[in-house]
């Protein structure tokens, strides 16, 4: 990690391991701006982009144990916008239409099954349809779905797995209409308060806006410059108008360790219960009901309610164990949960990679995973 943040390398980062329940290593490396003067601080503030997928997953749970949804429940009969879904085939100046096979579920929405483009091939008809609708232009959960209720998919409900933001903010509209306030209410009184979270959330007040790392990307001259996101000029202010369960979270490693921490051990932490162990099980089980049973990065891992499953730890080519559960965030922020060695580990930077150029900064998740499992002893 050290070597990582060195001049020309990533700003800074920290890590934190946990086993057994007690921190084992948690450190700050380098800077949180792009001047280099600001030393990193272990409670550094994130944005964790797509690790908020499984936060709003474990929303959707407590909603499943408490009997007021089904996982095989069509998304239909609890918001009317999806009951009559067509999807869309041909080229984007060519497009047809035909109706879809069948309901989108709720299982489909957590597993990024439900059909909805996902830059994979043959999406381009469904894609150019849904700039008609323009889902991401919503001011709130509302009028999303009512926007991409609108819009074809892009291949029928449950026919492969089509990684997009989607599904997550149906089901945070979703979690609104069931569970009978704001989506942003919901994580706060039956997650994040319960946790003690304290960090984390979907902005940052005013007064901790200055622990808000900068967030990087790489310039056309090889050099790191500032994103041009309305987050990198306002750290801390909302990363869309609404509370976006595909990516809106701001936290810290120390907040998110307690979170993987209460599904590290079945659904609870100390005295506070969030989910049954049974429910945990089963978001850390494979739920892809395809063949083969895998995502569209990894021949060798599956996806369960919320993250990836390693279902092939050999195939998948670094250390780690079969059942491994964990996601990343866009902007270089991953964890793992490993329930086989009691472990959590939890990796946070803060630059968007580029893939349209040779000279980006390598990724760091593969090497450092292998580090911490290189380091376990009985």
């Amino acid at each position: 990690m050290q070597q990582t943040v060195t001049p020309g390398g990533y700003l800074g980062a920290v890590t934190l391991v946990m086993r057994d329940g007690e921190v084992v290593d948690y450190r700050a490396y380098g800077h949180r701006d792009l001047a280099r003067h600001a030393p990193m601080q272990k409670d550094s503030i994130f944005r964790i982009y797509s690790m908020t997928k499984t936060v709003a997953s474990v929303a959707v749970l407590i909603l499943l144990e408490e009997g007021r949804i089904g996982l095989n429940d069509p998304v239909a009969r609890y918001l009317p916008e999806f009951a009559t879904m067509q999807v869309a085939t041909g080229t984007a100046k060519a497009p047809t239409l035909r109706p879809a096979a069948g309901p989108i579920t709720i299982r489909q929405l957590l597993t990024h099954t439900a059909g909805f483009p996902a830059g994979l091939p043959g999406d381009d008809a469904a894609a150019m349809l849904a700039t008609r609708s323009d889902p991401q232009a919503a001011t709130d959960l509302r009028d999303f779905v009512q926007r991409l209720g609108r819009a074809p998919l892009a291949a029928d409900p449950g026919a492969r797995f089509g990684y997009d933001g989607a599904g997550l903010e149906v089901l945070a509209r979703l979690v609104e209409v069931v569970g009978g306030m704001p989506f942003e209410a919901f994580l706060q009184q039956r997650i994040l308060d319960p946790l003690q979270m304290r960090d984390t959330g979907f902005s940052v007040p005013a007064a901790q806006r200055h622990r808000v790392v900068d967030i990087t990307t790489m310039g056309e001259r090889g050099q790191l410059v500032l994103d041009d996101g309305p987050s990198a000029m306002q750290p801390g202010a909302r990363l869309r108008p609404y509370a976006s369960a595909a990516g809106g979270l701001y936290s810290t490693a120390a907040d998110y360790a307690r979170f993987c921490q209460m599904l590290l051990d079945g659904g609870s932490l100390g005295d506070v219960s969030i989910l049954g162990r049974k429910t945990v099980e089963l978001m850390m089980t494979n739920q892809l009901l395809l063949d083969p049973p895998v995502t569209q990065f990894s021949d060798a891992e599956g996806f369960g309610l919320g993250g990836y499953v390693v279902i092939d730890a050999a195939r998948r080519g670094q250390l780690g164990s079969p059942g491994q559960f964990g996601w990343s965030g866009a902007a270089s922020t991953s964890y793992t949960i490993d329930r086989h060695e009691r472990l959590i580990a939890i990796v946070m930077l803060q630059h968007l990679p580029r893939s349209d150029i040779d000279n980006d900064l390598p990724r760091i998740s593969r090497p450092f995973y292998n580090l911490v499992y290189q380091a376990l002893v009985p």
